[in-house]
């Protein structure tokens, strides 16, 4: 008796111990940053760019294009929050995919952009994210550089090796992020083409390239989110036409 007391005790202890992890893991992954009503509006189409929803993105489609970007969001972020950036960057006749990932985190799916590169008539594919979501771009790319022109990074960094690649890559962070790794990112510049475009945003923020308010361990920013937002666009667009 005392021997199968002590295995339901064991059992019981394992079963708590799983049941623990279970609702942990529940919480986390339904606590993410919200997208703003201003960011949501932005889901909606114009005289210039159409704006469609489909199974695992939104599609921002200007009327003539031959560029696309292909965008990871950051982690623990809702998709829409990237709306108006993308939307923007379509309004200046590129097509933008905003990619959804499992449970918000693009390391659960970092060949989403697979579903879509075949899906549309672009001649230069490019692609993109933000943090987490940039990272894990840039990973899938170092497995398929032959069907990418080039790689965006917002407050990102990579740690696969492209280094010896044609690509063409930016990368942008604000002067007042605390949520981006600086130690990792200098760590890892190493594994990026000697071309590669950096630009620092002077008083830009880690959060302010979407619209989900304030991230937690970010700095304080001293410009507008709108501003941060419309410098990135800029840096992009001349980026891309370089």
């Amino acid at each position: 008796m005392k021997k199968f007391k002590k295995l339901w005790i064991i059992l019981g202890s394992i079963l708590v111990f799983f049941f623990f992890l279970t609702v942990c893991g529940a919480m986390y992954v339904n606590t993410y940053y919200h997208a703003t009503d201003e960011a949501k509006s932005r889901l909606e189409s114009d005289d210039q760019v159409t704006v469609e929803k489909i199974k695992g993105a939104y599609i921002f489609k200007p009327i003539e294009y031959n560029t696309g970007i292909l965008f990871y969001p950051g982690g623990k972020v809702e998709e829409a929050a990237y709306a108006p950036l993308l939307h923007t960057l379509a309004s200046e006749g590129i097509l933008c995919i905003l990619c959804e990932m499992p449970f918000r985190l693009a390391v659960f799916k970092s060949e989403a952009a697979k579903q879509f590169y075949h899906k549309y008539e672009v001649e230069h594919w490019y692609l993109a994210g933000h943090s987490l979501g940039g990272s894990m771009a840039a990973s899938y790319l170092a497995k398929n550089v032959d069907d990418y022109q080039g790689l965006i990074l917002l407050a990102s960094y990579s740690t696969a090796d492209l280094s010896n690649t044609d690509l063409k890559v930016i990368s942008l962070y604000g002067e007042n992020d605390q949520v981006l790794n600086q130690k990792k990112y200098l760590a890892n510049k190493k594994n990026l083409p000697k071309n590669t475009k950096e630009y620092v945003i002077a008083g830009g923020c880690h959060a302010y390239f979407g619209k989900y308010g304030k991230q937690l361990k970010d700095g304080e920013p001293t410009i507008t989110n709108d501003e941060q937002i419309e410098y990135t666009v800029d840096s992009i667009c001349s980026f891309l036409k370089e």
